[in-house]
């Protein structure tokens, strides 16, 4: 979750909806995003919206404590049970991310999902995620989640070279996000995922294949891999920017991701979205796709956005603030907008065109059916899907992701 916040209208002190959001909502999954925003140090390349202890010193007092965040954060799950009125529909897809949930005790997070699971009810498939950090969890704290109703998790591997890791400001050690694999499963958790990264500074092909030969002999169901991109403002973006080390080139990154293809391919992972690969389709994230296929949910949480039925809004970035208005008995919300049918057409373009099935033709304005042919005819489309009324990406088309989204919007 970036940390740049964008402008919009203001939410009302109640958080109240505008009628049209709820329209229709019975047809679409909800789930929920509970956001975890601290951090036991921080990453030289994450722009995302977190917080070490050093950072918060001062700037919240108690109400941006560890101690107390659950029952914060819980607030705001009370909160949309008010906004969301007689909503009838169990929650879906419940996924804790940060900074490093895992920071916080087990027996918080799962009071978290209780509170979801109390004011909302579970679906009876529901799919409940937490991220982890390797260093930040043991056995017993696992075995803690399963028994409270997690059922998949994440862990952030990034690399399996030392040299690798210590680029992107880890701490983790080496073999130890494989050897959480094997402690999640021996907890009872069917659907493991293990995030990496690749295009580090410094990182050779060899040190990538390295990386998947471990995460892929660890035995996750799952494996999401990212290009690094280096945010303006992080210490990563300001080390490259000095010459301490080299700015990796497109290039590579697209040599990295056929390598990353080519192995997962073989180990019997099948991609579903440009940056994820599974085992099976009950092994997919459903979270993600809640995302990705323009669903309601609703994010709690500094920082945290949300969408129902076409509004989307954001929270006050900094957690005291955050707990403050929890405090007052007002909304978080920070802005939001309501989305015109035209954002929503476009959204989905860039959303879904990045999914195995692509996207419909029929969303398509005349330019970018005429951008989709001469996709196609570069390659970068599958024939079959096109003659089905879909634009679905190749691997090349993977590849040039982004420059064919522009196309077919513009």
């Amino acid at each position: 979750m970036p940390s740049a916040l964008p402008d919009g209208e203001p939410v009302p002190a109640d958080g109240a909806l505008p009628a049209s959001a709820l329209t229709g909502a019975a047809d679409r999954p909800l789930g929920f995003y509970l956001h975890v925003p601290y951090c036991a140090t921080r990453c030289g390349y994450c722009d995302f919206n977190t917080y070490t202890a050093t950072e918060l010193r001062g700037t919240g007092g108690v109400l941006a404590s560890r101690d107390n965040y659950a029952e914060t954060l819980i607030d705001e799950i009370r909160l949309a049970r008010k906004v969301l009125g007689d909503d009838p529909r169990p929650v879906r897809t419940v996924f804790v991310g940060g900074g490093t949930p895992t920071l916080l005790a087990a027996d918080d997070l799962v009071r978290m999902l209780g509170a979801v699971r109390e004011e909302f009810g579970l679906a009876a498939d529901a799919e409940v995620t937490t991220e982890a950090n390797p260093e930040s969890v043991g056995p017993d704290y696992l075995a803690t989640l399963r028994a409270g109703g997690f059922n998949r998790i994440s862990f952030g591997m990034q690399s399996a070279r030392q040299h690798v890791l210590k680029v992107l400001d880890r701490t983790h050690t080496p073999g130890r996000p494989e050897a959480c694999v094997a402690e999640a499963r021996a907890a009872g958790f069917e659907h493991v995922n293990l995030d990496l990264i690749y295009g580090t500074p410094g990182e050779s092909d060899d040190d990538w294949r390295a990386s998947l030969d471990a995460a892929l002999g660890a035995g996750p169901d799952h494996v999401s891999a990212y290009a690094l991109i280096v945010e303006e403002g992080t210490q990563l973006a300001r080390r490259i920017r000095r010459g301490e080390v080299p700015m990796t080139d497109d290039d590579v990154h697209a040599d990295r991701y056929l390598i990353a293809e080519e192995m997962l391919s073989a180990a019997g992972f099948d991609w579903y979205e440009v940056s994820n690969w599974a085992t099976s389709e009950a092994g997919r994230c459903l979270h993600n796709e809640l995302y990705w296929r323009g669903a309601d949910w609703w994010g709690a949480g500094p920082g945290a956005h949300s969408h129902v039925g076409g509004v989307r809004w954001w929270n006050v970035k900094h957690p005291g603030a955050y707990a403050a208005a929890l405090a007052e008995g007002r909304s978080p919300g920070a802005g939001r907008e309501v989305l015109s049918d035209e954002d929503r057409r476009v959204e989905r373009i860039l959303l879904e065109l990045r999914l195995e099935e692509g996207v419909p033709l029929s969303l398509l304005r005349p330019e970018g059916l005429a951008a989709s042919r001469r996709a196609l005819m570069d390659g970068l489309l599958q024939q079959g899907l096109y003659e089905a009324g879909r634009a679905a990406l190749t691997l090349r088309g993977r590849l040039l992701a982004d420059a064919v989204v522009r196309d077919l919007v513009d």
